[in-house]
């Protein structure tokens, strides 16, 4: 383009916005990323970077609504919302409820679960073809029990997942602990979920970005949008105008931001979650593990160990809740051998959540030019390399890999 642009504008330097960036770049497209802060210092830094088609199933299910009121009770309960006048965060509340039913709970995990298991494959790919040290391993997540009478009640789960093509196996304590023995004797048992793996994210990221700007992409950092005017491929940030002729729209939890000029539907809610890295505990896990009662999860890489989790909507409160961090590592003792105290960072983020659990990606239906890419919710290292494959497709034009009618912003108007 002329007047100093570029062909495509990606904004947002998380996982979702390198990976489409990477993707268009390898299409031969110029490419420039804007990210307001760091890059990958979002949601894309401190999860436990779990690559699950295993969590095909969605959020809404019959039973939430009463569990979830029952979690308020509790300061330190897996999900917590914080008491508040929002009215946007009730009427998305309002429309998960709705969705609390076996019906579209069975369509949005089949529709979920083909996107994630294409995406599995394609990061398999992606991580060998641009050799991308990012820990990468292959060996499955366990979910594990200590409730027995929570165990036989998580038939659903098994059914759900095989129903839709997805490996799971169910196994017994003994089982468990000679699949992973870094879990101790309380366990009942335990789902094998073997076609899951799980990387170091923040490494991934910075992978990303590295290629990115390999292939002669452009990353300024620093860079807050202020505003976007995508019919005249304009964006004012607070470095000033940039153009570019397509936009790619990967702002994640601060996605709705722009919704109102944009004229496009965006129900996404800053879901927030934390971490807590450490130093490598002598009995470490190799498999990551899910405690299933407590859901907390476990991973650990060559360079650490991390415990995260919760979900909490408190709007963007930048606060670290101590209590809920607290919860993390309480809860990881009752079911590990060894939990290290050694913390090398205390972490939150915002996750950007859709009501029906499924990302936007797709076409604006106002402006062809503006391609959006967004509400990942806590799956977006997992959902990361599908999305940049459909980014560039939807941008070169090409025959989509998929059936982008689920994932369309049309579906809330």
């Amino acid at each position: 383009m002329q007047n100093g642009g570029t062909d495509v504008l990606v904004l947002g330097g998380g996982v979702i916005g390198l990976a489409c960036a990477l993707e268009l770049a390898k299409a031969g497209r110029a490419v420039t990323v804007l990210e307001q802060g760091e890059i990958g210092r979002g949601s894309s830094h401190g999860n436990c970077g779990t690559i699950t088609p295993s969590h095909a199933p969605p959020l809404a299910m019959p039973g939430m609504v009463r569990k979830a009121l029952g979690y308020m009770l509790a300061p330190d309960a897996p999900f917590h919302i914080k008491p508040r006048f929002d009215l946007e965060l009730m009427g998305w509340l309002l429309r998960f409820a709705r969705r609390c039913n076996w019906r579209d709970f069975r369509t949005v995990t089949r529709v979920k679960g083909e996107l994630l298991t294409r995406s599995r494959e394609r990061l398999a790919e992606l991580v060998r073809d641009e050799r991308l040290a990012c820990e990468f391993e292959e060996n499955g997540t366990l979910y594990v029990y200590r409730d027995v009478r929570e165990l036989e009640s998580s038939g659903w789960l098994v059914e759900s997942l095989r129903e839709v093509g997805i490996p799971i196996e169910v196994l017994d304590g003994a089982r468990t602990r000679a699949l992973e023995p870094a879990v101790n004797d309380t366990i009942v048992g335990a789902h094998w979920n073997a076609g899951d793996a799980h990387l170091r994210p923040d490494r991934f990221v910075a992978e990303l970005a590295r290629r990115v700007r390999e292939l002669g992409g452009t990353i300024e950092t620093g860079c807050e949008v202020q505003s976007i005017a995508p019919r005249e491929g304009r964006v004012e940030t607070s470095r000033g105008s940039r153009r570019g002729r397509i936009i790619v729209y990967a702002l994640g939890a601060w996605s709705p931001q722009f919704a109102r000029a944009l004229g496009v539907p965006l129900p996404v809610q800053p879901g927030k979650g934390y971490s807590i890295t450490f130093a490598r505990p002598s009995i470490c896990p190799r498999i990551p593990v899910v405690c299933r009662e407590r859901s907390v999860c476990v991973t650990a890489w060559s360079s650490g160990f991390r415990l995260g989790s919760t979900m909490e909507f408190a709007g963007y409160d930048t606060s670290l809740n101590r209590v809920r961090l607290d919860a993390l590592t309480r809860g990881a003792r009752e079911y590990l051998r060894e939990v290290p105290t050694e913390v090398r960072e205390e972490w939150y983020g915002w996750r950007p959540m859709t009501y029906d659990d499924l990302p936007i990606i797709g076409a604006s239906p106002r402006d062809s030019n503006l391609v959006l890419a967004t509400g990942h919710g806590m799956l977006g290292v997992s959902l990361a390399p599908i999305t940049g494959q459909l980014v560039r497709e939807i941008v070169t034009g090409a025959e989509p890999s998929l059936d982008l009618a689920p994932y369309a912003a049309t579906r809330f108007a």
